[in-house]
């Protein structure tokens, strides 16, 4: 975990950096950014080059972290909270699989309470 947030210091540190240049286009940029680097791992993949393959996963980390550090100055997004948010998610699922409900009932579920959540806030 200490590796992902030095990571994410340096992704803080590059927006700065970002915000006074003109080819950034914020969040937009680095979603597109994403899908292209989602198709070099998918690329990588059959090559079985590991060290190439771990350079594109760290660079699809890269710019979703980018994505994350635009997104909380574009919209107020919290960090925190979307990594919370998903750790909440998927230890009701996997812990749901492991006790034998089935996947698709426990993201329904889910689905329904973030309505519920969302709702509650207008």
């Amino acid at each position: 975990m200490e590796q992902f947030d030095k990571l994410f210091e340096i992704a803080k540190r590059k927006a700065s950096f970002d915000e006074s240049n003109t080819w950034s286009n914020g969040s937009e940029t680095y979603l597109a950014e994403i899908k292209s680097e989602v198709d070099e791992v998918i690329e990588e993949i059959p090559r079985a080059r590991k060290c190439y393959l771990e350079d594109e996963l760290g660079d699809v980390l890269w710019d979703y972290l980018n994505v994350l550090t635009a997104l909380e100055k574009e919209l107020g997004i919290d960090t925190k909270a979307v990594l919370l948010r998903a750790c909440r998610k998927y230890e009701e699922r996997v812990s749901g699989i492991e006790i034998g409900e089935k996947w698709s009932d426990i993201k329904e579920q889910q689905k329904i309470a973030l309505a519920i959540e969302h709702d509650s806030n207008l």
